[in-house]
């Protein structure tokens, strides 16, 4: 069977993507997930930024398998063409019989917000009121929604990107305001959604207690976030073999991973109050195969078509 991204933006929601996220994560850090590390090749098609990847990423839990293979070309928006690309293929783990195929776009989109709408419940104040989104792209977009399932006390919504007609674009469409980056950076939650492979938030900019929330810069010689931020903020991760692997912004910033956040939801590490904490995202298979077994099981539920 193969799944198109249609199909899955009718079956997948937030409301069930969520929850199944938290678990996940708590079941990550707790040994039940088999995910060996994703394996990268450059593609050789370009110089400098051009020059695209292709990767694979397997990973066993529960009763299914999956791997998700996906591809980056930075080079695609100067064609019109989307930059990241992807499919996943869903097993049954007691047979090994292939379940189905299906596009991995929206799933790789939605699981991503729905990791950063966990860590956000999880350890953001519940005085939070305000977020700052640096960035205007599909990852914006789909954060928003996805921080609105969860924290719909953050009614202050603070735009910035380099291109300002696309901040305001986003900010007319999500009922929020576009501003300096300044003014972003000072809100209580900030998240980082850009592209940029030098570090665009500045810890100066930052409050005392800021949940810094960022997911771009994937990439072991990218990064988002200056040094002070790095050092000034209590680090949770994903995975701190993931982050510490993959993430410029730790490893070229000299600092080390505090804690899971599968450790933070179970209470096997309480996360700090009255300071600066920063939750990493660089994306794991685990999270893939949670949205793709979510949508086989909505699929398999509808009834079939009269003949």
């Amino acid at each position: 069977m193969y799944i198109s991204e249609h199909e899955v933006r009718e079956v997948l929601t937030y409301e069930a993507l969520i929850p199944a996220i938290r678990q996940a994560l708590i079941d990550y850090s707790a040994g039940l997930v088999d995910q060996p590390a994703r394996m990268v090749l450059r593609a050789g098609n370009g110089e400098g930024f051009r020059n695209g990847w292709f990767a694979v990423m397997p990973v066993i839990a529960g009763d299914v398998m999956g791997v998700k293979t996906v591809t980056f070309y930075p080079g695609n928006a100067e064609l019109g063409l989307h930059t990241h690309m992807a499919l996943i293929e869903l097993l049954k783990r007691s047979t090994g019989e292939p379940l189905a195929v299906m596009d991995g776009c929206l799933i790789t989109e939605m699981r991503t917000a729905a990791v950063s709408a966990v860590a956000l419940d999880a350890l953001a104040p519940h005085t939070a009121a305000s977020i700052g989104i640096l960035g205007s792209g599909v990852q914006a977009r789909s954060h928003i929604e996805a921080f609105r399932r969860v924290r719909p006390g953050l009614n202050e919504i603070r735009v910035w990107s380099r291109t300002a007609a696309n901040a305001e674009r986003l900010a007319e469409e999500s009922g929020a305001r576009a501003v300096s980056i300044e003014e972003a950076a000072a809100s209580d939650v900030v998240l980082t959604v850009t592209s940029s492979p030098t570090p665009v938030l500045e810890g100066r900019w930052l409050s005392d207690q800021a949940l810094v929330l960022a997911v771009g810069a994937t990439g072991a010689s990218l990064r988002e976030l200056d040094d002070e931020v790095m050092r000034s903020c209590f680090i949770v991760a994903e995975s701190r073999s993931c982050a510490e692997r993959e993430s410029g912004d730790v490893r070229l910033s000299g600092t080390t991973v505090q804690a899971e956040i599968g450790e933070v939801l179970s209470g096997q590490i309480a996360a700090p109050t009255g300071r600066r904490i920063l939750f990493k995202s660089v994306g794991m298979a685990i999270e893939d195969l949670v949205g793709a077994n979510l949508v086989w099981q909505a699929r398999s539920r509808e009834p079939l078509p009269d003949k």
